[in-house]
């Protein structure tokens, strides 16, 4: 069977802990698909060292091994050979920036050749990817450009609430003149098509939100409503698409997250993830649709704060792995 690719992140940051917390708490076990890290080896190790886990690597052939640590195993795709030594947490060089991206790649390379199901990212650091000269805002980016897709959806996930976003990584002065009806449209098609491919749900309900408060009070607040949104609206309606709004934010997360919705379009980042953040801070996954491929990420950054503590919770990285899972099932 194919396996899942797990990236291991930023090597300075939370996600090397992440993979050896897990590995210890056997939330690698008992998977329908085999799982394969893709990182490096020797930061892996300082990791294990986090948990007073001695990491064994047992080479398998060129760059992939066998870890064992705590009982448990795990195969391992060694892209780097890092000087973890001098690694100082919080601080990636260019080195680690290159890795970060190498990871991405290798992983997106897999899953286009057939070679893996999907892959699972931990998070990097955008400045650090950015100044070893790959130019792109995160992810979400990257993964578009490579696999050759002109639109992509980027959606935010738990149990209870989930949000896709029409605009993503800009600031929030630049989204009304970044909003268009052929952006919210394209959207609403993509979330659709996927909640029915990837998740099985035969007509999936969206609710689209309003840009201004309490949907622009018919105009008073923006007139974004009547000439971008509600056009889309009614063009997915008329495609057979269950969009229904747009809806006032400040009132339909309550009932969306009672299950009123199967997932909420949200126009920008923070309206969609401040909430999503409220209910689902430790489990939420990102998730990225439209690709040809599977892509989960954990929904949350390097957290330097916390960086070699072996404190983090691995409840996102396992939400991620457990959705990765059900969309490749299907």
């Amino acid at each position: 069977m194919k396996p899942l690719l797990i990236t291991m992140g930023d090597p300075t940051g939370i996600g090397p802990e992440l993979l050896i917390k897990a590995l210890l708490e056997r939330a690698f076990a008992n998977r329908r698909h085999p799982l394969q890290l893709v990182g490096d080896l020797g930061v892996l190790q300082r990791a294990a060292a986090i948990f007073s886990c001695n990491l064994e690597a047992t080479m398998q052939q060129r760059d992939s091994y066998e870890l064992t640590c705590g009982g448990q195993t795990i195969d391992l795709v060694n892209l780097t050979q890092l000087d973890a030594g001098q690694l100082k947490y919080g601080n990636p060089d260019h080195a680690c920036g290159r890795a970060m991206a190498d990871y991405i790649e290798y992983c997106i390379s897999r899953c286009l050749d057939g070679s893996a199901a999907g892959m699972v990212t931990c998070p990097i650091n955008k400045t650090a990817i950015n100044a070893a000269g790959v130019r792109f805002p995160g992810h979400t980016e990257m993964l578009a450009k490579r696999c050759g897709v002109e639109k992509v959806v980027m959606m935010l996930a738990g149990q209870k609430l989930k949000v896709c976003l029409v605009t993503t990584h800009l600031a929030y002065r630049d989204v009304p003149q970044t909003l268009s009806t052929t952006e919210i449209l394209e959207t609403i098609r993509i979330t659709e098509r996927s909640f029915r491919q990837k998740f099985g749900i035969d007509q999936p309900k969206l609710a689209v939100l309003s840009l201004n408060p309490h949907a622009g009070e018919n105009g008073l607040f923006g007139d974004e409503e009547a000439r971008l949104i509600i056009p889309a609206i009614k063009q997915a309606q008329a495609e057979g698409i269950a969009a229904d709004g747009p809806h006032s934010a400040d009132t339909l997360f309550h009932f969306a997250a009672k299950g009123s919705h199967d997932v909420v379009i949200c126009m920008y980042h923070d309206q969609g993830l401040i909430p999503l953040k409220l209910l689902h801070f430790e489990d939420g996954v990102n998730v990225t649709l439209g690709l040809p491929i599977v892509r989960t990420s954990v929904d949350h950054g390097t957290a330097y704060n916390l960086a070699g503590t072996g404190k983090a919770s691995i409840a996102s990285l396992v939400a991620a792995i457990d959705m990765a899972e059900q969309m490749m099932d299907r």
